[in-house]
């Protein structure tokens, strides 16, 4: 008897396990669902992109409701469901993100963009999934921890995150024919940098302050980023923006907020041929 009931309870456990699974998750955004469920959509390192219902989180009683609020950075226990959205069986707070960039509206703001920008610039693969993570990851916690300007921590990370999906601008040298730098004009359908011989009608000339921004915003040179000048920064969010759009094919809702708030005009996009 004892060894059949023993049977059982493993069976028991290894369903459980089989049905489930515990992944790091950061939270990118929740919607309502009836009267006291949310959906919760999280980046995983693992896993990418996952949704799950977390079930009674808008009750007051609710221990789970702080912890999947977006920008929480927790631990998930998720039980498996039908196709692909699981529910949340448990969840450990790892860091209070949210909490920290409350208090800040810019920051708040452009974390809202880098969500969305990892919505619509998915990766592909196991490799490119953990990267995606780390990278979203580090820039949510230099936001919260108010280590560089909001918007520039936004553009390195446009920038970078478009890198892992194969579209790397390159700023130093031709895009087109690899002639080496310093250059002066700039064309996003080219994938950036392009020398005299090379320039199509209607590239861009950004200033040569401008190039050195947008070349240590790509590689994560901080020292050279925080020194920059305002006017190189305004022309190259712009240039980032448009990067972006050319690639992703639609522009960021949130990042239109935020040019607004620099009184950037709509980037001007080219055509793809």
């Amino acid at each position: 008897m004892s060894g059949s009931g023993s049977s059982r309870r493993g069976a028991r456990h290894g369903g459980y396990a089989a049905n489930s699974f515990r992944t790091e998750a950061i939270v990118l955004r929740t919607h309502r669902l009836g009267e006291a469920d949310r959906i919760v959509e999280a980046l995983t390192p693992e896993h990418g992109l996952v949704r799950a219902v977390a079930k009674g989180v808008r009750k007051t009683s609710s221990r789970l409701g702080s912890v999947v609020e977006p920008f929480m950075h927790s631990t998930l226990q998720l039980a498996r469901g039908r196709g692909e959205l699981h529910t949340v069986s448990q969840a450990q707070l790892l860091h209070p993100y949210a909490t920290m960039l409350a208090a800040d509206y810019d920051a708040y703001t452009v974390a809202g963009a880098l969500a969305e920008a990892v919505e619509r610039v998915p990766a592909v693969d196991d490799d490119g999934r953990r990267a995606q993570y780390r990278l979203f990851h580090g820039a949510l916690a230099a936001l919260a921890r108010g280590a560089h300007d909001p918007r520039l921590i936004l553009h390195s990370f446009l920038l970078r995150a478009l890198a892992q999906a194969g579209w790397a601008p390159t700023f130093d040298r031709c895009a087109r024919c690899g002639a080496p730098g310093p250059h002066t004009a700039l064309h996003v359908g080219l994938g950036g940098a392009v020398c005299p011989e090379c320039r199509p009608p209607g590239a861009a000339h950004p200033a040569p302050e401008t190039f050195d921004l947008l070349s240590a915003l790509a590689a994560g040179d901080w020292a050279t980023a925080d020194a920059s000048g305002g006017p190189a920064r305004r022309e190259a969010a712009g240039i980032v923006a448009a990067y972006l759009q050319f690639h992703a094919e639609r522009r960021l809702v949130s990042l239109s907020v935020l040019d607004q708030d620099l009184g950037l005009p709509a980037p001007r996009v080219e055509r793809r041929p």
